[in-house]
């Protein structure tokens, strides 16, 4: 598996388009490609945030892609996203505004066909079909460019993650509903992704989210533009380039128990990995891990156990809330409500899914743990 890795100190396009050139380059993505073809980018616009914020992919990423896309005689391009709310036309158009899109027309369309249709997947998966958005559905050519970042419910979110903006809008919360576990809502990622199966993924690291990921966290420069046609390794890759354990990254471990990620396959082309680079800071929802300090079955057993009676939930700051209601539109169990004009919570039912922390625009919700 060959994983590019270029250094991009900041976000200039003199910087990123050699980066992105090199990188299809080395993965000759030019031989896979050809004039007349639907390609369809998939960035990651969670929420409408500046791209100064580092929760959704910089455009001048996106931008350079199309560049060399058009040098290949590729001219038929869309920017194809389902971001956390609605899928709508209103609710799009302001997305594609406040996080830079705009300024890619017309050489990228953005998408304003809000329709879906259904695939089926393989059998012997758990589930039967997706609801996948359209341009998807149509394109030949997939080109998956996300943001790297912690996150709140999977630990963390890279290419496999990336992918579940292909379904509309508020369909995600009934999907994390219908799989509340994490090795289970994680097991269904992971069939989305072979579903979907883009041909090549790129990575936003210049500016990357560490903390209380994917939208509340804080910027941490990594300096770094990651590009590989199996985002399953290269999921793997990046989490350890973070600090993290990839084998603890359920949607990671699950990849590679299926062979889909091949770490040891790794053959790092580009630039070396910096010595300097520090682990991230963890989301505050992480659940304490007693497995590696207690021996064998007894620690997983109490591993298991402790994180039932351990498990984190959102709270809300009154203080902070504007009572904007995005919360209780995202929640897949339907226990928050409005009420004069703040977010009111209950914590029977609760999922622990954090999708209300996530798309909170002004950070207003914060993880109560139980020590």
């Amino acid at each position: 598996m060959i994983q590019t890795l270029h250094i991009v100190k900041e976000y200039k396009e003199e910087l990123i388009y050699p980066a992105i050139c090199r990188a299809f380059e080395t993965l000759e993505i030019a031989k896979d490609i050809h004039p007349g073809m639907k390609v369809a980018i998939k960035p990651n616009l969670i929420l409408a945030k500046s791209p100064d914020v580092s929760a959704t992919t910089h455009p001048m990423v996106i931008k350079a892609v199309a560049q060399w896309l058009n040098e290949h005689g590729i001219t038929d391009i869309t920017l194809a996203e389902s971001s956390g709310g609605l899928y709508t036309a209103e609710y799009m158009n302001n997305i594609y505004k406040v996080c830079g899109m705009k300024q890619l027309e017309p050489q990228i369309k953005l998408n304003m066909d809000f329709s879906a249709g259904n695939i089926n997947c393989p059998e012997g998966f758990a589930n039967h079909s997706f609801h996948i958005i359209t341009p998807i559905l149509e394109a030949d050519y997939i080109i998956n460019i996300c943001k790297l970042k912690t996150h709140a419910m999977t630990g963390y979110s890279g290419g496999i993650k990336n992918l579940f903006g292909v379904i509309p809008g508020l369909e995600k919360p009934q999907l994390h509903y219908l799989w509340p576990e994490l090795k289970d809502f994680s097991r269904m990622l992971v069939e989305l992704a072979q579903t979907v199966s883009p041909q090549v993924t790129v990575i936003d690291a210049i500016d990357a989210m560490e903390g209380n990921g994917p939208t509340g966290g804080t910027v941490y420069p990594l300096h770094m533009v990651l590009a590989a046609k199996d985002f399953y390794t290269q999921d793997y890759f990046a989490s350890k380039l973070m600090g993290l354990d990839p084998m603890k990254i359920e949607m990671i471990s699950q990849a590679v128990a299926l062979g889909l990620a091949r770490p040891d396959e790794i053959e790092l082309i580009g630039d070396p990995v910096p010595k300097e680079i520090t682990p991230f800071k963890v989301p505050d929802s992480l659940s304490l891990d007693f497995s590696d300090f207690l021996p064998g079955a007894f620690g997983k057993l109490f591993a298991k156990f402790a994180a039932k009676v351990l498990k984190s939930y959102p709270q809300v700051e009154s203080n902070q809330c504007v009572g904007c209601g995005k919360c209780a539109e995202s929640c897949p169990a339907h226990i928050i409500e409005i009420k004069n004009r703040k977010a009111v919570f209950k914590k029977k039912g609760c999922i622990s899914c954090f999708c209300c922390q996530e798309m909170c625009p002004v950070k207003a919700i914060s993880v109560k743990k139980a020590l």
